[in-house]
């Protein structure tokens, strides 16, 4: 199916790991169980979080956030994904338009995500190193409208891009070589001068991913200074504990990102480009609930309490 330009290209082929055919029902097991993982563990966040009167902090109320935007950004990708895995490969067809809207959603809620991880450093920030005046600061007015500004950014950036890319002329194979529309691999079809989306991803997107990720950078090289400032090792270790998993979320989710967009389209290859891709598209939804609650007491707690209920019923 080759089309002269965008116009008349009415759908795209996702591949959708289409070269490993002979492990596609595999493929299809191992992805529907990191689905219900994902929703089954940060439905149980945000359950936590609107009922148990103890996780009323700002903290939780970022990161019941971040679990719904992580149950968003997996309906988006993994429900094609398993559909595809059941076709073949010549039926594995998106329509333009669908191809366009997946852009759309998939880049708001990824890059909500990377304002809510900005977003949950600051607190710590404020937490750790301003103590006195958390309360103060972190209050429930503010913690609102800093959510309702990754959302309006993050849209913003979803629709420059969106636009851009849905305005390139495809005239190749049409077969994207990837489980989820995405603007690399679409550039990789197109026989348009792709100069400005790259260079649009270069400059708006590193402030984006780039910007976000120095902030967060900054924040925690403050909190360790303050953490080392703390006589009590019990005291640094908790501290520590509370911090290195939004950390260790920060440098999984970030670099993978880094890795994806910030080079040039002529150096992608199928196989490093999806594993990325799994890595923070899935794997990360998949793990974040996990990675935030291992260490936290409250959490457990709440949990305890969660379950007390239910036997109770």
């Amino acid at each position: 199916m080759e089309a002269r330009n965008s116009s008349l290209v009415t759908e795209f082929i996702l591949s959708t790991f289409a070269d490993l055919h002979s492990y596609q029902l595999e493929l299809y097991v191992v992805f529907l169980f990191i689905l219900i993982i994902t929703i089954a563990g940060n439905s149980a966040i945000i359950t936590l979080a609107v009922s148990d009167s103890q996780l009323k902090g700002p903290m939780y109320f970022f990161l019941a956030n971040l679990s719904f935007v992580d149950i968003c950004l997996s309906l988006v990708t993994v429900p094609q994904m398993l559909r595809n895995f059941l076709l073949d490969l010549k039926k594995r067809v998106i329509l333009f338009g669908g191809c366009m809207a997946q852009v759309y959603f998939f880049l708001t809620f990824a890059n909500v995500e990377d304002f809510l991880l900005v977003v949950m450093a600051y607190d710590r920030y404020v937490a750790i190193c301003h103590p006195l005046h958390y309360v103060t600061i972190m209050n429930s007015r503010l913690s609102a409208k800093l959510v309702a500004i990754c959302w309006i950014l993050s849209t913003a950036n979803a629709i420059l891009h969106t636009a851009l890319t849905s305005r390139l002329s495809y005239c190749k194979n049409n077969q994207i070589n990837h489980y989820l529309c995405d603007m690399v691999p679409l550039f990789k079809l197109s026989c348009s001068d792709t100069t400005i989306n790259q260079l649009v991803i270069f400059t708006e997107g590193s402030i984006v991913v780039a910007g976000p990720f120095l902030f967060i950078l900054g924040s925690y090289i403050r909190i360790i200074f303050a953490i080392l400032k703390i006589h009590s090792a019990e005291g640094r270790r908790k501290v520590f504990s509370t911090c290195s998993s939004h950390l260790a979320v920060v440098i999984f989710y970030f670099g993978t990102i880094m890795f994806m967009y910030f080079r040039p389209t002529s150096s992608y290859s199928l196989t490093k480009d999806r594993i990325a891709s799994v890595m923070y598209t899935i794997l990360a939804p998949m793990l974040n609930p996990f990675i935030y609650t291992l260490r936290n007491k409250d959490v457990h707690m709440a949990f305890r309490r969660l379950l007390a209920k239910i036997n109770h019923l």
